[in-house]
């Protein structure tokens, strides 16, 4: 080596960042077959590694999701059982008196239609609502001189949910313009 190629600062021999960083040209690659091959051996271990958490994570996942839905069946048919109870004791009572009967059962339908408002799907039956294709189905239109046109003036069905949570829209009889 030469004096030119020593470094005039420390006395040494450049380092290849050095030398780099002066020239602007890439340094010479100056690791042996033994360097490399550790490398790749190194890094095909990381790829496993990776690969193997990942598939665990999946797994983990899967594992979560089925308790998570589980869970939540659960939860729903708890919130189903008093309802279920309440339409048994009706039926017991069906050979007495029908008035109460018919009141016991409509006791029941009102207690259903909480639990469905509860789980976050409340009745939907819009009487005099404009009509709206997203939250109504019309099964009939009728023509009605009181109301005006693209009114719901019947719920055949009531709906349940709002949005897009709607479970299923309501079924409404819509006015129309009346023939002159």
């Amino acid at each position: 080596m030469t004096d030119k190629d020593r470094d005039p600062r420390q006395g040494q021999v450049p380092t290849a960042e050095a030398m780099e960083a002066e020239t602007g040209a890439p340094r010479e690659d100056t690791e042996t077959g033994a360097d490399t091959d550790a490398r790749l051996e190194e890094l095909h271990d990381r790829w496993l590694r990776a690969t193997a958490e990942l598939d665990n994570l999946r797994k983990r996942t899967a594992r979560d999701l089925a308790r998570q839905r589980l869970d939540e069946r659960a939860r729903v048919a708890a919130e189903w059982l008093p309802v279920v109870d309440n339409l048994e004791l009706a039926l017991r009572h069906a050979d007495g008196d029908t008035s109460a009967v018919i009141e016991g059962v409509r006791a029941v339908r009102d207690q259903a239609v909480a639990v469905l408002a509860r789980l976050g799907f409340p009745r939907v039956e819009e009487l005099g609502a404009r009509f709206d294709p997203a939250r109504h189905e019309a099964v009939s239109t009728v023509e009605d001189p009181e109301a005006e046109p693209g009114t719901v003036v019947a719920v055949v069905r009531p709906g349940y949910g709002e949005g897009p949570d709607q479970l299923r829209p309501a079924s409404v009889v819509v006015s129309t313009k009346a023939e002159d």
